[in-house]
């Protein structure tokens, strides 16, 4: 398939280091690893972690052909603070070279599906890019990971992102900060699930629960995966990689069951390996897999 995002690229900055990230840059890179065609709209600063953040998209087989060289500010960057369990907390660090992405001619391509979150639109300039691409492509189904980072969102925000989506992806926490803002059905997940996509028409809702696993709702199907036991490195990107994972099931059609185990695979794989985009490939799910005794 073919995937357009428009989105955040930047460094996340450890302690020990700094790795190339940004969840919209995550998750077209691993889509990209599960063999999409993967259109990436983004900017990057003219400065030194600008072309290093480049040369590593072409390492990752991303084409670079939309990302802007912007002189308004210095490539992204966010300070990560690893918690208990190795949960992170972000400090974003805005105006950043993403903000100012550019698209001259939205309806360039003809994408199968549009890829948005949360904090890249609490830009005025980058929200206003986003609804030119989904004006672009009407018939385009539309995928929305939520994303829900301190300071970066609005309920008004939220509401309308959701309202414009085919399929929205977030995690048991984000499920009650959205419940506070929105409102709807009190229960467990499959309520909230259930509630919200009748609410707004989704065709599915994913809900990651760590490394409990995730629930899933695709169509009238609920599903509940369990997560597989590894030992985490960090957390940044496992949920970018299960998107990524999840689209690439859903859209081929897999069964909900199957959809579900998939990205769990995928996603605990990214965690145990240090940052948000490291090496993995399809024959470690495939051994992960086996590693539980489920067949395929």
């Amino acid at each position: 398939m073919t995937i357009l995002t428009a989105g955040e690229i930047l460094w996340d900055v450890f302690d020990n280091g700094e790795h190339l990230g940004g969840a919209t840059f995550n998750f077209a890179a691993h889509a990209r690893r599960l063999g999409h065609e993967v259109r990436f709209i983004s900017a990057v600063g003219d400065d030194e972690r600008g072309r290093r953040a480049l040369r590593r998209m072409r390492e990752l087989g991303l084409s670079t052909q939309w990302i802007r060289t912007a002189t308004e500010a210095g490539t992204g960057i966010v300070t990560v603070k690893l918690e208990a369990g190795g949960q992170p907390h972000f400090t974003i660090h805005r105006p950043a070279a993403y903000d100012f992405a550019e698209l001259s001619n939205p309806a360039a391509c003809r994408p199968d599906w549009i890829y948005f979150g949360t904090l890249y639109q609490m830009n005025a300039r980058s929200k206003d890019l986003v609804r030119r691409i989904l004006e672009a492509h009407p018939a385009a189904l539309r995928f929305y990971d939520v994303n829900l980072r301190v300071d970066s969102y609005t309920p008004a925000l939220v509401e309308e992102l959701m309202g414009c989506a085919d399929v929205v992806k977030l995690n048991d926490a984000e499920v009650e900060a959205v419940r506070e803002m929105l409102g709807g059905a009190r229960g467990g997940l499959e309520a909230f699930a259930r509630d919200y996509a009748k609410r707004f028409g989704w065709r599915a809702a994913c809900i990651t629960r760590g490394a409990e696993g995730c629930a899933l709702l695709i169509g009238d199907e609920y599903v509940v995966s369990p997560g597989y036991p590894v030992k985490v490195a960090d957390t940044v990107g496992a949920g970018d990689a299960f998107a990524a994972a999840f689209l690439h099931g859903f859209h081929a059609g897999w069964p909900p069951a199957e959809v579900a185990d998939f990205a769990n695979r995928v996603g605990a794989l990214v965690a145990s390996r240090e940052g948000g985009v490291p090496p993995w490939t399809v024959e470690e799910c495939r051994a992960l897999r086996r590693s539980r005794q489920i067949p395929g």
